[in-house]
């Protein structure tokens, strides 16, 4: 039977707690103590500057790597009890870029989505074809469905990735940097597309570089420098200039323009 896992936490409900979690790669240390939660319906932001651990946290979250020190818990279990398949069922993973070795199509990208909750069989089963199915149609791509992948511009193969990931059907959503290599146009609607997604109950947590989509996007924000978490909570009240100063060295600026502000340095 097909675990539709986002179903089983509701919004508010803490879905991962990180506990005191400390990372060395050898002798050097990566993260030091880290400890917040991710909320179901809330899109949360990893801020930081290169080196600060972002990306090692995330590995530790998604289970490729294993915690020096504190613990994880997805729901109230902690994550080094779950199986690699068993946690893709309840966890996504949205990477920054990915190519394909062959021309797949945009169906059949969405459809690797499902390999957590497929038996032995390779046919897909009609629950199968539902999630993925609908996966395109949140992310406004089924009229796309059958092109190449390889034949899309950097915005969509992007929103394939997201429909590959709601396919898994899991109720968190890591995303690296997603936006890193789209123009603003594009950016803006994986942004949106991701926000809607938490909006209808996920719990989101996507690694950034620009504090100004934290800002205008995100619910929460953790704050990591040299490995420490410098500070999380709501982002409107969270990310102040002083924070922002302090994550990045450096004198920074902010202004409002209609309902937004904007960071710069």
């Amino acid at each position: 039977m097909v675990c539709d896992s986002h179903k089983a936490f509701q919004a508010g409900q803490t879905i991962l707690k990180i506990q005191d979690v400390s990372f060395f790669y050898g002798r050097k240390q990566v993260l030091d103590s880290v400890s917040f939660d991710i909320t179901a319906g809330r899109l949360c932001g990893l801020l930081g500057p290169n080196g600060s651990g972002k990306t090692t946290l995330f590995k530790c979250c998604l289970g490729f790597l294993k915690t020096t020190a504190g613990r994880i818990l997805l729901g109230d279990k902690p994550l080094s009890h779950y199986t690699s398949k068993h946690l893709a069922a309840h966890v996504a993973y949205v990477p920054q870029e990915h190519q394909p070795a062959f021309p797949y199509s945009v169906r059949e990208m969405v459809e690797m989505g499902r390999t957590p909750h497929r038996g032995a069989l390779p046919v897909l089963s009609k629950t199968d074809r539902h999630a993925v199915e609908h996966a395109l149609e949140r992310v406004g791509l089924r009229a796309l469905a059958d092109e190449p992948f390889t034949h899309l511009s950097g915005g969509q193969r992007q929103l394939v990735l997201v429909a590959r990931a709601l396919a898994q059907e899991a109720a968190l959503m890591f995303l690296d940097e997603p936006t890193a290599s789209l123009d603003f146009s594009n950016q803006l609607i994986v942004w949106e597309t991701v926000r809607d997604i938490a909006a209808q109950g996920l719990g989101v947590v996507i690694c950034c570089h620009d504090p100004n989509h934290i800002l205008w996007f995100c619910d929460d924000v953790a704050a990591l420098k040299n490995g420490h978490l410098l500070a999380t909570g709501p982002a409107a009240e969270t990310l102040t200039r002083k924070l922002l100063e302090t994550l990045y060295d450096r004198p920074i600026h902010t202004a409002e323009t209609g309902s937004r502000v904007f960071v710069y340095p």
